[in-house]
């Protein structure tokens, strides 16, 4: 039986004129244009379909516009788009496709299947947990009701869940100036269920928790610790217990204790049913990260393996020097605390905050602390988070493995 089509508002196109800077990012391959780069444009709608031309009229492609943003274009195609729900779902068949094909989701349930950008679907997540998907609207032309009626449809036909939750941005909406939303079972009866990351069972609770209930940007990395992670482990901002469970279920007596550390005690209450659902009892300790190294540094104490996955301190370029030394003092810590042959397992999701940023925050937090440095590892995000080669915006995730000795 055909599809049905999806509804849409039949109607000419507005359109925006670009500067020539904003004209050279596009033919770049980079998606956005911002706002001081739109020379001309007339009564165009919020969240409209525009066609995009540069200053002598040339026709450029189409885009999403946000009346909002400073990101005032977004490219969804070098062509005409007469169709934006239609596009859409096509664009959804063709992320599962993607990661289908290529076999980027290995020995688990729970991965990306839209990503924004890097699917060419800018303003759209969507996650999956098991038989749960989470979405995220995060731009004024993905929240009209056509389009948001095929991403849903799409989705049910596509990969047959159980239940379709919407993970709500307030400050986001905010921006997009869009009306307030709650978080919110959107289709079908179920909103939590298990998922098994690399053989680790975890709990998933749609309504409740960060991002999209999960991080699973760093579920390739999880694994990846815990091949070389041993002895004493203490996982720093462990929120629902992701690195130190893995760590705490490495190959036998790899790891003899792990302690998870985290600010939030709802994070680590949801750490501890996890580990009971693993058969495991951890240590958890709430406490603000930055305070609780400075002590155990202080006092001598020692780990075989720190982990240090810390929130984006970089949200925008103006933050990038305090980031900076705030990287620095949580490396400096935890060198101090490591054994000879210790294990570091050190991470960034700043996107200002570049790989050189990184990698010399941590060589100056290793002169500093007397230790000497090897690579082991340099990771970025799970394989299912794909990454433009002309979009940086899509790389942003840096995770660093290090052996450190004195």
């Amino acid at each position: 039986m055909p599809k049905k089509p999806f509804p849409s508002a039949k109607h000419a196109e507005p359109s925006v004129k670009l500067s020539a800077r904003g004209v050279a990012r596009l033919q770049g391959r980079h998606p956005w244009v911002y706002r001081s780069d739109v020379v001309e444009e007339k009564d165009v709608p919020p969240g409209a379909v525009v066609r995009v031309l540069d200053a002598r009229g040339k026709f450029l492609g189409t885009a999403l516009y946000s009346s909002s943003s400073q990101i005032a274009i977004r490219m969804i195609s070098h062509g005409s788009v007469p169709d934006l729900p239609a596009l859409v779902a096509e664009r959804i068949r063709a992320a599962i496709a993607y990661r289908k094909e290529n076999d980027l989701v290995r020995t688990t349930d729970a991965y990306r299947v839209v990503f924004s950008e890097a699917d060419f679907l800018p303003g759209l997540i969507v996650d999956c947990y098991n038989d749960v998907l989470s979405l995220q609207i995060l731009t004024q032309a993905m929240d009209g009701a056509p389009v948001r009626g095929a991403i849903v449809q799409t989705l049910k036909e596509e990969l047959q869940p159980a239940g379709v939750v919407e993970r709500v941005e307030p400050r986001i909406r905010e921006l997009e100036q869009l009306p307030p939303l709650p978080t919110a079972l959107l289709w079908g009866e179920k909103s939590s269920t298990e998922v098994r990351m690399n053989g680790v069972r975890f709990y998933y609770d749609g309504l409740e928790g960060q991002k999209t209930g999960a991080f699973l940007d760093q579920r390739e990395n999880y694994a990846a610790a815990a091949q070389y992670a041993h002895g004493e482990a203490l996982d720093a901002f462990c929120y629902q217990g992701g690195f130190a469970l893995h760590l705490a279920l490495a190959p036998a007596g790899k790891c003899s204790t792990v302690t998870g550390v985290d600010s939030s005690r709802p994070a680590l209450e949801m750490a501890e049913k996890n580990a009971l659902l693993n058969g495991r009892e951890l240590e958890w300790i709430e406490a603000n990260a930055f305070d609780l190294l400075r002590e155990y540094s202080a006092s001598n104490r020692r780990y075989d393996t720190i982990v240090l996955d810390p929130p984006a301190f970089a949200k925008t370029k103006r933050d990038l020097d305090k980031a900076l030394g705030g990287y620095k003092e949580l490396n400096l810590r935890a060198m101090k605390m490591l054994r000879p042959g210790g294990i570091l397992v050190t991470c960034s999701c700043s996107f200002h905050v570049s790989p050189s940023d990184f990698l010399k925050v941590v060589a100056d937090a290793a002169q500093d602390a007397h230790k000497s440095l090897r690579i082991i590892e340099h990771r970025g995000a799970s394989k299912d988070h794909p990454i433009l080669l002309n979009v940086p915006e899509t790389s942003y995730l840096q995770c660093l493995i290090l052996s450190v000795s004195n």
